[in-house]
């Protein structure tokens, strides 16, 4: 469904520990907004809700809820460092339009909700 670099792998565990709970999850998802209609969403939750696959990648807990399966189908996650600093990188196979920063994107079945940015 997904895949998570080493380099992204260490980085999130390395917020998880900061967070203090080591049995936080890490949420993977899709809302609409963004430039170009859909926006990624990365975050911690502890909560499992109904509609949520529930994916184990290298001891970590990964949810994703069941909209935004078909449209994160295939991502890479990785985080990269650079002379600006770090950040998350999201490869998305499935995004045709990706706006200017990376952050929000459209796929062939789903343009999303966009929002002027």
């Amino acid at each position: 469904m997904i895949e998570i670099t080493e380099a992204a792998m260490t980085k999130i565990k390395g917020m998880q520990e900061e967070e203090g709970d080591p049995s936080l999850m890490l949420r993977v998802g899709v809302k609409g907004g963004g430039c170009s209609g859909l926006s990624y969403g990365l975050g911690f939750d502890a909560e499992k809700n109904e509609d949520d696959e529930l994916l184990d990648k290298s001891g970590l807990s990964v949810l994703i809820d069941k909209e935004s399966q078909p449209v994160i189908n295939g991502l890479v996650i990785d985080y990269k460092e650079n002379m600006m600093g770090g950040g998350f990188t999201l490869d998305n196979p499935n995004a045709i339009l990706a706006c200017g920063c990376g952050a929000s994107f459209r796929t062939k079945e789903n343009v999303g909700t966009p929002e002027n940015c």
